[in-house]
């Protein structure tokens, strides 16, 4: 009888050497992918950071929407 579940060693080898067979010539082209896909990644967690660390124009006390300075706030401007 045969038992359905979860393949063995040998069975693993054999799915292994079918899917090289089938996808061989296309695994190096989607590694290149794969590696530049997670440098631009980094690059651009790189680059939030770097933007996140940056003070607002006007300085934490004013000229901001929530600096608390003249203009900004929730509160429109008197006609």
């Amino acid at each position: 009888m045969i038992a359905l579940g979860i393949p063995n060693g040998m069975e693993w080898i054999i799915i292994l050497v079918v899917i090289l067979l089938l996808f061989g010539h296309r695994l190096p082209t989607m590694a290149r992918s794969l590696g530049s896909g997670i440098t631009e990644f980094k690059r651009g967690l790189k680059e939030g950071s770097d933007k996140g660390d940056e003070k607002p124009p006007g300085g934490p006390s004013g000229g901001g929407p929530s600096g608390g300075g003249t203009s900004g706030g929730t509160t429109p401007p008197p006609a």
